[in-house]
């Protein structure tokens, strides 16, 4: 049985505990000892980052091979179109690769609090929200592939990672969890995918459908 932690990371946090430029960091918010992220989320980019002291568990929810699926919801510039959205569910082609098949709709606006500083926006531009669920994790990939289609990322939330969602944290912070790692007969990736069993903290189990607000 191994502890996690799910943080709702703020806008400009480094997915990091140290940096020499006075940048804020995990350890503004995060006074556990010997965790270390799971993963990493830009500094721009706002929403779910779990942390773990179990180096396995942190592989196993880190490695992109092991496709955990990881949801977010973009903000983007322009009114994007059922063309765009069909482009981002079969692949985009991407400097480093064509991405993988992802799921991609439009949504309304989710209940979520207000970004510090507010985005950018042009005054005759109107944006939209999307809702992108992707299984691998090239660097600033969401932001390239909206890019990509047209329609510029302008505000990004990671709202859940595998069955692990950010439920009603604002930004800054944080709950545990009790999961389970499995100790397979033989390696394979989708025997190391861990299991949930229960929040340390004594809230109901299982994902909740609430958006954080």
């Amino acid at each position: 049985m191994s502890e996690i932690i799910l943080f709702n990371k703020p806008f400009q946090v480094l997915t990091q505990f140290t940096d020499n430029d006075g940048r804020k960091t995990l350890a503004d918010f995060i006074k556990h000892k010997g965790v270390y992220a799971a993963g990493r989320l830009d500094y721009d980019s706002e929403g779910l980052l779990i942390l773990t002291d179990d180096g396995q568990l942190q592989h196993s929810l880190a490695d992109p091979k092991f496709k955990l699926e990881k949801t977010y919801w973009a903000q983007v510039e322009g009114e994007i179109d059922d063309d765009a959205l069909k482009q981002l569910r079969q692949g985009v082609e991407l400097k480093d690769g064509v991405t993988r098949p992802a799921s991609a709709k439009k949504i309304s606006q989710p209940a979520i609090w207000p970004r510090n500083p507010p985005i950018r926006e042009r005054q005759n531009k109107p944006t939209s929200w999307i809702e992108l669920k992707i299984t691998e994790g090239k660097n600033r990939q969401v932001r390239r592939m909206t890019a990509a289609v047209g329609f510029p990322t302008l505000r990004l939330i990671r709202a859940a990672i595998g069955s692990w969602a950010l439920e009603d944290l604002r930004p800054g912070e944080h709950r545990t969890e009790e999961v389970h790692i499995p100790v397979p007969a033989k390696r394979s990736p989708s025997a190391n995918r861990p299991t949930r069993r229960g929040k340390a903290t004594g809230a109901p189990r299982g994902r909740s459908n609430r958006r954080p607000r």
